[in-house]
């Protein structure tokens, strides 16, 4: 007969074997900590943080165009609700005044004895009396199919007006819904971008400063060192040799161009500030647009409608005044000042000053005036 044995314990079993578990479960998670913290992601550089920084403001710039745009719709669809509803207010008076000369009429009727004309005519003797009498009925009849008419056709057009004032104001707050969207996507963008230059020393940020400074191509002082003269109509324009694009006198083509570039120059220095049209500050295409307005011209509003209002012209044949657009969706533009430079607003931080137009992707031209 087989001996029963009582089964062998493990050694780790009961509260010991729970203890020790435990021990080696926070050995792990010990172990785990260091060596995390051990290959941790290194502190970003300046020049990383300045090229993170520089899309988020490219982004941003993509989004300001398209709230701009989001803007200008909105206010069409505002000012084209208000036209309507002030045609709505002005026929609803011409309806009241109408209702009111019925009611004369009728009151009128009424202290007659409400007889009908035909009858009261018939009533009288005197054949001159009989004639007078039925020329100023037949009037009085004219006269009231007239105020019915009046009336049946303004309350017909008030109709009209409301059913288009619906929707017209149901494609406002769309365009209003769209309006807020892109003013968040502009904000974050911005607060992110604000959130890096944060964590950046004050020498980092120094030497961000001048890394983004040589970028745009000059700093505020640098600003002044391209020239322009304007006289007969025309202006010439040179740029500092340092660009390396120096061509020597440049001619606006017309008067209107060397107002634009003349305009753009007293700007040169305020801040850049995004969905702004001035005059104490501008985003990149509120610049150019202010610019040729001075000159007589009206522009849209986005980078990606200036683009069509004018004849397009290659990068050899840009003249003073000609806007410059940059970037495949067209997010940015400057104005063409001679020598390889233009005047722009760079983006949030930087002022508006001038610099070289091959510090961006070149993405076309057109020419205005």
């Amino acid at each position: 007969m087989a001996a029963h044995r009582k089964p062998k314990q493990s050694p780790l079993g009961g509260q010991a074997g729970r203890t020790a578990v435990t021990l080696a479960l926070a050995s792990a998670a010990t172990a785990t900590l260091f060596e995390g913290s051990g290959h941790a992601d290194p502190r970003p550089t300046t020049a990383q943080v300045k090229e993170k920084v520089d899309r988020l403001y490219e982004e941003a710039e993509v989004a300001t165009e398209r709230y701009n745009g989001a803007k200008e719709k909105a206010d069409e669809a505002r000012a084209a609700f208000d036209r309507l509803r002030d045609e709505a207010a002005r026929r609803t008076q011409r309806l009241n005044t109408a209702r009111d000369g019925l009611g004369a009429m009728a009151a009128a009727q009424y202290r007659s004895g409400g007889l009908d004309p035909a009858v009261q005519l018939a009533l009288t003797s005197d054949p001159d009396e009989y004639l007078e009498r039925a020329a100023l009925a037949e009037k009085a009849g004219e006269r009231q199919a007239a105020a019915v008419g009046l009336v049946r056709r303004e309350l017909a057009a008030i109709r009209q007006l409301r059913g288009e004032s619906t929707g017209r104001l149901d494609a406002l707050r769309g365009h209003e819904t769209e309006l807020r969207r892109q003013r968040e996507a502009v904000l974050g963008k911005l607060r992110e971008a604000r959130t890096l230059l944060a964590r950046l020393t004050a020498e980092e940020r120094a030497r961000y400063e001048a890394a983004a400074a040589g970028r745009d191509g000059s700093s505020a002082a640098h600003a002044g060192t391209a020239s322009t003269t304007t006289s007969g109509g025309t202006a010439t324009t040179r740029a500092d040799r340092s660009s390396g694009g120096d061509r020597g006198p440049v001619t606006a083509p017309n008067a209107r161009a060397a107002q634009a570039v003349s305009f753009a120059h007293a700007q040169l220095g305020k801040p850049y500030v995004w969905g702004a049209t001035g005059p104490s500050g501008y985003d990149c295409s509120g610049l150019t647009q202010a610019a040729w307005r001075a000159a007589g011209i009206s522009l849209p509003r986005t980078t990606y409608t200036q683009i069509n209002a004018g004849r397009r012209v290659s990068r050899a044949q840009l003249a003073p005044g000609d806007l410059i657009f940059f970037y495949s969706g067209i997010s940015h533009v400057g104005l063409y000042i001679g020598g390889g430079r233009m005047i722009h607003a760079p983006r949030p931080g930087a002022p508006i000053r001038i610099a070289p137009i091959d510090e961006m992707p070149f993405a076309g031209a057109t020419r205005v005036g």
